[in-house]
Protein backbone atom coordinates (compact mmCIF):
# COMPACT_ATOMS: atom_id res chain seq x y z
CA UNK A 1 0.00 0.00 0.00
CA UNK A 2 1.64 3.25 -1.20
CA UNK A 3 1.93 6.27 1.56
CA UNK A 4 -0.75 8.25 -0.54
CA UNK A 5 -3.12 6.03 -0.21
CA UNK A 6 -2.76 5.05 3.46
CA UNK A 7 -2.95 8.79 4.54
CA UNK A 8 -6.19 8.43 2.31
CA UNK A 9 -7.75 5.79 4.31
CA UNK A 10 -6.53 7.90 7.23
CA UNK A 11 -8.39 10.54 6.38
CA UNK A 12 -11.00 8.65 5.15
CA UNK A 13 -11.50 7.63 9.04
CA UNK A 14 -10.34 10.56 11.27
CA UNK A 15 -12.16 13.43 9.30
CA UNK A 16 -15.90 11.68 9.56
CA UNK A 17 -14.73 10.86 13.31
CA UNK A 18 -13.72 14.74 14.09
CA UNK A 19 -17.03 16.28 12.47
CA UNK A 20 -19.28 13.59 14.42
CA UNK A 21 -17.43 15.39 17.78
CA UNK A 22 -18.55 18.69 15.96
CA UNK A 23 -21.88 17.82 15.72
CA UNK A 24 -22.37 16.61 18.85
CA UNK A 25 -20.72 19.91 20.31
CA UNK A 26 -23.16 21.52 17.76
CA UNK A 27 -25.92 19.47 18.60
CA UNK A 28 -25.44 19.74 23.03
CA UNK A 29 -26.03 23.50 22.27
CA UNK A 30 -28.76 23.43 19.79
CA UNK A 31 -31.27 21.43 18.87
CA UNK A 32 -30.57 19.73 15.17
CA UNK A 33 -32.93 20.84 12.77
CA UNK A 34 -35.40 18.35 10.46
CA UNK A 35 -33.57 19.70 7.54
CA UNK A 36 -30.12 18.39 8.81
CA UNK A 37 -31.89 15.41 10.41
CA UNK A 38 -33.71 14.57 6.55
CA UNK A 39 -30.65 15.42 4.19
CA UNK A 40 -28.64 13.02 6.79
CA UNK A 41 -31.61 10.22 6.41
CA UNK A 42 -31.68 10.27 2.89
CA UNK A 43 -28.14 10.37 2.63
CA UNK A 44 -27.69 7.42 4.43
CA UNK A 45 -30.52 5.37 3.13
CA UNK A 46 -29.10 6.06 -0.85
CA UNK A 47 -25.35 5.68 -0.14
CA UNK A 48 -26.48 2.87 2.44
CA UNK A 49 -27.90 1.18 -0.28
CA UNK A 50 -25.63 1.59 -3.11
CA UNK A 51 -22.96 -0.30 -0.54
CA UNK A 52 -24.82 -3.05 0.43
CA UNK A 53 -27.25 -3.73 -2.36
CA UNK A 54 -24.89 -2.55 -4.98
CA UNK A 55 -21.56 -3.20 -4.35
CA UNK A 56 -22.04 -6.56 -1.76
CA UNK A 57 -25.62 -8.39 -3.44
CA UNK A 58 -25.64 -7.25 -6.98
CA UNK A 59 -21.99 -6.70 -8.05
CA UNK A 60 -19.77 -9.10 -5.62
CA UNK A 61 -22.41 -11.89 -5.01
CA UNK A 62 -24.29 -11.06 -8.55
CA UNK A 63 -27.27 -12.28 -6.51
CA UNK A 64 -29.97 -10.52 -8.74
CA UNK A 65 -29.88 -9.23 -12.45
CA UNK A 66 -30.50 -5.47 -13.61
CA UNK A 67 -30.67 -3.09 -15.71
CA UNK A 68 -27.38 -1.67 -16.96
CA UNK A 69 -28.75 2.16 -15.23
CA UNK A 70 -29.41 0.67 -12.01
CA UNK A 71 -26.30 -1.17 -12.10
CA UNK A 72 -24.19 1.68 -12.54
CA UNK A 73 -26.83 4.29 -10.24
CA UNK A 74 -26.08 1.62 -7.65
CA UNK A 75 -22.18 1.65 -7.90
CA UNK A 76 -21.68 5.55 -7.80
CA UNK A 77 -24.08 5.35 -4.61
CA UNK A 78 -22.06 2.42 -3.10
CA UNK A 79 -18.98 5.25 -4.05
CA UNK A 80 -20.47 7.94 -2.60
CA UNK A 81 -20.34 5.63 0.88
CA UNK A 82 -16.99 6.31 1.10
CA UNK A 83 -15.32 2.93 1.66
CA UNK A 84 -13.43 2.88 -1.50
CA UNK A 85 -13.69 2.67 -5.54
CA UNK A 86 -15.33 -0.83 -7.05
CA UNK A 87 -13.21 -2.76 -8.05
CA UNK A 88 -10.90 -2.70 -5.19
CA UNK A 89 -13.86 -3.24 -2.79
CA UNK A 90 -15.73 -6.07 -4.59
CA UNK A 91 -11.97 -7.68 -4.90
CA UNK A 92 -10.94 -7.35 -1.11
CA UNK A 93 -15.03 -9.27 -0.43
CA UNK A 94 -14.36 -11.68 -2.83
CA UNK A 95 -10.96 -12.49 -1.36
CA UNK A 96 -12.76 -12.17 2.18
CA UNK A 97 -15.43 -14.96 1.26
CA UNK A 98 -11.90 -17.39 -0.52
CA UNK A 99 -10.35 -16.99 2.87
CA UNK A 100 -13.06 -16.33 5.87
CA UNK A 101 -11.18 -16.43 8.98
CA UNK A 102 -7.98 -17.93 7.65
CA UNK A 103 -4.74 -16.84 6.51
CA UNK A 104 -5.39 -14.97 3.41
CA UNK A 105 -8.66 -13.50 5.22
CA UNK A 106 -8.24 -9.28 4.65
CA UNK A 107 -10.13 -8.27 7.40
CA UNK A 108 -10.52 -11.54 9.98
CA UNK A 109 -10.46 -10.67 13.71
CA UNK A 110 -9.47 -14.40 14.47
CA UNK A 111 -5.77 -14.25 13.22
CA UNK A 112 -3.95 -11.82 15.54
CA UNK A 113 -1.57 -13.97 18.09
CA UNK A 114 -1.12 -13.09 21.65
CA UNK A 115 -2.61 -14.28 24.93
CA UNK A 116 -6.74 -14.86 24.34
CA UNK A 117 -7.56 -11.08 26.01
CA UNK A 118 -5.41 -9.09 23.78
CA UNK A 119 -5.48 -11.47 20.61
CA UNK A 120 -9.63 -10.28 20.50
CA UNK A 121 -8.73 -7.02 21.10
CA UNK A 122 -6.40 -7.06 18.34
CA UNK A 123 -8.34 -8.82 16.45
CA UNK A 124 -11.27 -6.53 16.70
CA UNK A 125 -9.55 -3.47 15.59
CA UNK A 126 -7.81 -4.96 13.16
CA UNK A 127 -11.58 -6.42 11.09
CA UNK A 128 -13.13 -3.24 11.92
CA UNK A 129 -10.79 -0.42 10.63
CA UNK A 130 -6.64 -1.72 10.98
CA UNK A 131 -6.93 -4.02 7.90
CA UNK A 132 -7.32 -0.82 5.85
CA UNK A 133 -3.80 0.25 6.49
CA UNK A 134 -2.22 -2.97 5.75
CA UNK A 135 -4.73 -5.15 3.68
CA UNK A 136 -7.49 -2.93 1.73
CA UNK A 137 -7.16 -2.75 -2.18
CA UNK A 138 -4.25 -5.39 -2.35
CA UNK A 139 -6.76 -8.14 -3.43
CA UNK A 140 -6.30 -8.44 -7.41
CA UNK A 141 -8.85 -6.82 -9.40
CA UNK A 142 -7.63 -9.04 -12.39
CA UNK A 143 -8.20 -12.43 -10.60
CA UNK A 144 -10.93 -11.70 -7.88
CA UNK A 145 -13.24 -8.89 -10.27
CA UNK A 146 -12.47 -9.99 -14.39
CA UNK A 147 -16.16 -9.52 -14.69
CA UNK A 148 -16.23 -5.92 -13.53
CA UNK A 149 -12.61 -4.66 -15.08
CA UNK A 150 -14.63 -6.44 -18.33
CA UNK A 151 -17.29 -3.60 -17.91
CA UNK A 152 -16.48 -0.47 -19.64
CA UNK A 153 -19.17 1.31 -17.71
CA UNK A 154 -17.92 0.17 -14.30
CA UNK A 155 -14.00 0.63 -15.28
CA UNK A 156 -15.38 4.77 -15.46
CA UNK A 157 -17.15 4.28 -12.12
CA UNK A 158 -14.32 3.07 -10.48
CA UNK A 159 -11.82 6.02 -11.76
CA UNK A 160 -14.44 8.59 -11.10
CA UNK A 161 -14.36 7.45 -7.23
CA UNK A 162 -12.63 10.73 -6.17
CA UNK A 163 -15.42 12.70 -7.68
CA UNK A 164 -18.08 10.68 -6.53
CA UNK A 165 -16.74 11.34 -2.69
CA UNK A 166 -16.82 15.10 -3.84
CA UNK A 167 -20.35 14.89 -4.96
CA UNK A 168 -21.33 12.99 -1.88
CA UNK A 169 -20.22 16.05 0.17
CA UNK A 170 -21.25 18.93 -2.58
CA UNK A 171 -24.76 17.67 -2.41
CA UNK A 172 -26.04 17.54 1.13
CA UNK A 173 -23.93 21.37 1.18
CA UNK A 174 -26.25 22.69 -1.68
CA UNK A 175 -29.33 21.02 -0.17
CA UNK A 176 -29.05 22.77 2.99
CA UNK A 177 -28.64 25.85 1.97
CA UNK A 178 -30.96 25.30 -0.80
CA UNK A 179 -33.63 24.12 1.79
CA UNK A 180 -31.93 26.82 4.50
CA UNK A 181 -31.16 29.88 2.39
CA UNK A 182 -28.13 30.59 4.23
CA UNK A 183 -24.34 29.21 4.01
CA UNK A 184 -25.19 28.29 8.07
CA UNK A 185 -27.80 25.61 6.51
CA UNK A 186 -25.14 24.58 3.96
CA UNK A 187 -22.72 23.82 6.79
CA UNK A 188 -25.16 22.06 8.78
CA UNK A 189 -26.38 20.13 5.76
CA UNK A 190 -22.69 19.51 5.17
CA UNK A 191 -21.80 18.29 8.59
CA UNK A 192 -25.12 15.64 9.27
CA UNK A 193 -25.74 14.96 5.30
CA UNK A 194 -22.11 14.79 4.60
CA UNK A 195 -19.70 13.55 7.42
CA UNK A 196 -21.54 12.54 10.05
CA UNK A 197 -23.67 10.16 7.35
CA UNK A 198 -20.15 8.77 6.27
CA UNK A 199 -19.14 8.43 9.68
CA UNK A 200 -22.42 6.24 10.84
CA UNK A 201 -22.34 4.41 7.89
CA UNK A 202 -18.54 3.42 7.82
CA UNK A 203 -19.02 1.85 11.31
CA UNK A 204 -21.90 0.42 10.65
CA UNK A 205 -20.81 -1.56 7.43
CA UNK A 206 -17.49 -1.90 9.53
CA UNK A 207 -19.18 -3.45 12.44
CA UNK A 208 -19.99 -6.64 9.66
CA UNK A 209 -16.50 -7.57 9.65
CA UNK A 210 -15.76 -7.45 13.18
CA UNK A 211 -18.46 -7.66 15.71
CA UNK A 212 -20.70 -9.91 12.98
CA UNK A 213 -17.53 -12.43 12.90
CA UNK A 214 -16.80 -12.30 16.95
CA UNK A 215 -20.09 -12.57 19.01
CA UNK A 216 -24.09 -13.76 17.66
CA UNK A 217 -25.85 -16.98 17.01
CA UNK A 218 -25.36 -19.67 14.10
CA UNK A 219 -27.59 -21.98 12.55
CA UNK A 220 -26.04 -23.08 9.60
CA UNK A 221 -23.00 -25.81 9.06
CA UNK A 222 -20.54 -23.11 8.18
CA UNK A 223 -16.11 -23.18 7.92
CA UNK A 224 -15.84 -19.99 9.41
CA UNK A 225 -16.78 -17.45 12.53
CA UNK A 226 -19.49 -15.94 10.90
CA UNK A 227 -22.21 -14.83 13.18
CA UNK A 228 -25.97 -12.80 13.33
CA UNK A 229 -26.23 -9.88 15.10
CA UNK A 230 -29.95 -8.90 15.13
CA UNK A 231 -29.76 -5.19 16.68
CA UNK A 232 -27.50 -4.42 13.91
CA UNK A 233 -30.01 -5.37 11.44
CA UNK A 234 -31.96 -2.68 10.07
CA UNK A 235 -29.10 -0.17 10.52
CA UNK A 236 -26.61 -2.33 7.95
CA UNK A 237 -29.54 -2.93 5.61
CA UNK A 238 -29.66 -6.66 6.58
CA UNK A 239 -26.31 -6.75 6.18
CA UNK A 240 -25.91 -8.18 9.97
CA UNK A 241 -27.62 -11.37 9.41
CA UNK A 242 -24.12 -12.12 8.20
CA UNK A 243 -23.96 -15.98 9.09
CA UNK A 244 -26.89 -16.71 7.32
CA UNK A 245 -25.12 -14.74 4.24
CA UNK A 246 -21.74 -16.78 4.27
CA UNK A 247 -24.05 -19.91 4.88
CA UNK A 248 -25.67 -19.34 1.21
CA UNK A 249 -22.96 -16.04 0.04
CA UNK A 250 -25.51 -15.85 -3.54
CA UNK A 251 -28.78 -15.40 -1.67
CA UNK A 252 -30.17 -11.87 -2.43
CA UNK A 253 -31.70 -12.14 1.31
CA UNK A 254 -30.04 -11.84 4.03
CA UNK A 255 -33.06 -12.27 6.36
CA UNK A 256 -34.19 -16.23 5.81
CA UNK A 257 -36.78 -16.08 8.44
CA UNK A 258 -39.91 -13.69 8.79
CA UNK A 259 -38.67 -11.79 11.45
CA UNK A 260 -34.82 -11.07 10.58
CA UNK A 261 -35.70 -7.70 8.87
CA UNK A 262 -33.69 -7.32 5.57
CA UNK A 263 -34.31 -3.92 4.41
CA UNK A 264 -31.59 -4.51 1.56
CA UNK A 265 -33.33 -7.74 0.44
CA UNK A 266 -37.25 -5.45 0.61
CA UNK A 267 -35.65 -3.41 -1.59
CA UNK A 268 -34.38 -5.53 -4.08
CA UNK A 269 -37.96 -7.65 -3.96
CA UNK A 270 -39.37 -4.16 -5.00
CA UNK A 271 -36.98 -4.12 -8.02
CA UNK A 272 -38.27 -7.37 -8.75
CA UNK A 273 -42.12 -6.76 -8.51
CA UNK A 274 -41.57 -3.32 -10.94
CA UNK A 275 -39.83 -5.71 -13.82
CA UNK A 276 -36.52 -3.83 -12.31
CA UNK A 277 -34.75 -6.72 -11.39
CA UNK A 278 -34.82 -10.76 -12.18
CA UNK A 279 -33.06 -13.62 -11.70
CA UNK A 280 -33.08 -13.01 -8.08
CA UNK A 281 -31.33 -15.91 -5.96
CA UNK A 282 -33.57 -17.19 -3.13
CA UNK A 283 -32.74 -20.23 -1.23
CA UNK A 284 -36.03 -22.34 -0.80
CA UNK A 285 -36.61 -23.77 3.20
CA UNK A 286 -35.83 -26.90 2.27
CA UNK A 287 -32.01 -26.14 1.65
CA UNK A 288 -32.25 -24.30 4.92
CA UNK A 289 -33.25 -26.94 6.69
CA UNK A 290 -30.45 -29.89 4.92
CA UNK A 291 -28.09 -27.13 6.06
CA UNK A 292 -29.37 -26.95 9.09
CA UNK A 293 -29.57 -30.57 10.27
CA UNK A 294 -26.44 -31.30 9.18
CA UNK A 295 -24.87 -28.37 11.37
CA UNK A 296 -26.85 -30.20 14.35
CA UNK A 297 -25.73 -33.39 13.85
CA UNK A 298 -22.26 -32.41 13.12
Amino acid sequence: MSRAHMLANLGGVIVPFLAFLVAVVLLWNTVVGWTDIAILTVGYLLTGIGITVGFHRLLTHRSFKTYGGIRYALAALGSMAVEGPVLAWVSDHRKHHQFSDREGDPHSPHLAEGARPVAVLKGLFHAHVGWLFVEEGRANTHRYAPDLMADRGMRIVDRTFPWLVVVSLVVPFGAGYLLSGSLWGGFTGLLWGGFVRIFVLHHVTFSINSICHLWGTRRFRCDDESRNVFWLSILSFGEAWHHNHHAFPTSAFHGLKRWEVDPGGLFIATLERFGLAWNVVRITPERQERKEVASNTA
